[in-house]
């Protein structure tokens, strides 16, 4: 028989991205078997991380509580003529690790998704038009999934920014479909961004 408060943590890690619910009981076994060398440690940074990580005013990327906009946004070598759209914070990641892009970023928080009621009024869109425009940005690279939704995401945005001069390029090749950016490894990214074409 579990102990519910056992119980609860397995329950709360098999929601983790890559953890399933036999990997989530392991690591919820050995937290409470060794609480002062795992269990406190982790609540510490899982404290800090609640309090002192927010996602970035301007583009949506993760930053800190005292670094806003991030320094994505403020560094002066990177082009201002160029945003690249994002689903998530974390394709923002992926994409820095290939080291093909230097413009600025713009997430979303996710796509277009009738399934998961996910409507234009819950994603940065409306913001999005607004950079554009107001920093009168050349080109919109949209870095989305090359799923179904990912695809509706990007027809949508296209609609958007027609009218703001701004041209719209989406990857080119090395993004297998039905994936997305935070599944691909640097040199995958580095070549779709290189290759990147106007829609």
């Amino acid at each position: 028989m579990r102990l519910k408060p056992i119980s609860d943590l397995e329950t709360a890690l098999s929601k983790l991205p890559g953890l399933g619910r036999r990997s989530a009981s392991r690591a919820a076994l050995a937290l409470v078997r060794e609480p002062n060398r795992l269990l406190v440690p982790l609540l510490e940074a899982l404290s800090r991380a609640k309090s002192e990580v927010k996602c970035c005013s301007r583009c949506g990327s993760f930053t800190t509580v005292d670094a806003q906009p991030c320094h994505l946004c403020t560094d002066k070598m990177r082009s201002s003529r160029k945003i690249c759209v994002v689903e998530e914070p974390s394709d923002i990641i992926s994409i820095e690790a290939s080291g093909a892009f230097d413009g600025r970023y713009h997430a979303l928080g996710g796509k277009l998704s009738p399934q998961h009621h996910l409507g234009p009024e819950k994603l940065r869109l409306a913001e999005l038009v607004d950079r554009v425009v107001s920093e009168a940005v050349e080109e919109v690279l949209l870095a989305l999934s090359t799923d179904m939704d990912g695809d509706a995401t990007a027809g949508y945005i296209i609609e958007l920014l027609k009218g703001t001069g701004a041209k719209v390029t989406r990857l080119a090749f090395g993004l297998p479909a039905d994936s997305g950016v935070a599944y691909s490894d640097p040199l995958t990214l580095k070549r779709a961004i290189s290759g990147r074409f106007q829609v």
